[in-house]
């Protein structure tokens, strides 16, 4: 399944709004099949902050695991937030990670 961000707004930065942007995919996310990978397209999106991702990307992670991967996340606010949810997953997450 291919989700491009972009359809949420090209700035992504309130933890309500990525909440709502969760519960907006949910209906599709009913249909995946078990081992049907989740593409997360970041073209178009020129900001996107730790808020709105952790509302968003983490709860998809936490649900889908390795199945999530990401595409044309080389923005450096992308790059930035992914870092630092990844930091932060490793530091209260001992056990290993899917990111």
């Amino acid at each position: 399944m291919k989700i491009e961000l972009k359809k949420f707004g090209n700035i992504l930065t309130s933890r309500q709004d990525g909440s709502e942007a969760l519960a907006a995919i949910e209906p599709l996310l009913q249909n995946m099949s078990e081992n049907e990978m989740l593409e997360l397209n970041f073209e178009g999106v020129t900001t996107f902050t730790p808020s709105w991702a952790d509302e968003f990307i983490t709860k998809l992670i936490d649900r889908y695991g390795s199945r999530v991967y990401f595409i044309n996340d080389q923005n450096p606010s992308v790059v930035a937030t992914l870092e630092l949810l990844k930091k932060i997953r490793l530091e209260t997450t001992p056990i290993s990670t899917d990111w």
